[in-house]
């Protein structure tokens, strides 16, 4: 794979984090101005058509069985982390867009300490989806790694990335 391809990919690769750190702001603020009995009230509209045609659907069960415990602490906690979360990520991706040489190997150690407790909280949640980012995180990692080795090394100049494209 030549090297014009390989930066299209940590690009893309790089807009889809931040895509994906903008839901997480938006989330986060969402569920910070939502108070908790609207989400019972809106997982129970959700379940509800489910619920009635099988009493027992596992998914329904434990969305609704999750509202119910969700407390205002657990809503803080979930809104500050999206939110913060997602606010770092958005900052690592503008500077990695401009090319700012010192954002990469703090994109490397930010993403690496996400990927730890991705890899903790699968401990306890078997989420698939959980994995997939994680996948997804060192994918990025790489890109990230490969692109700084040729700035660093003066095999491309910062101008010289920004032309790749």
């Amino acid at each position: 794979m030549n090297e014009r391809r390989i930066h299209q990919l940590f690009a893309a690769s790089v807009l889809l984090k931040g895509a994906h750190a903008l839901l997480e702001c938006a989330s986060g603020i969402a569920l910070a101005l939502i108070n908790t009995a609207a989400i019972v009230t809106l997982a129970k509209t959700i379940t509800q058509d489910e619920l009635t045609e099988d009493p027992r659907d596992f998914i329904a069960n434990h969305l609704l069985a999750f509202a119910d415990t969700f407390s205002i602490s657990s809503q803080h906690f979930y809104a500050f982390y999206l939110l913060s979360h997602g606010a770092v990520k958005v900052f690592l991706v503008i500077f990695l867009l401009k090319n700012k040489l010192w954002a990469y190997p703090v994109s490397l150690g930010v993403l690496g300490l996400f990927i730890l407790y991705q890899v903790y909280r699968f401990s306890y949640t078997h989420s698939i989806a959980l994995v997939v980012l994680t996948v997804f995180d060192l994918v990025v990692m790489v890109l990230i790694w490969h692109e700084y080795r040729l700035l660093r090394h003066g095999a491309i100049t910062l101008h010289g990335a920004a032309d790749r494209l």
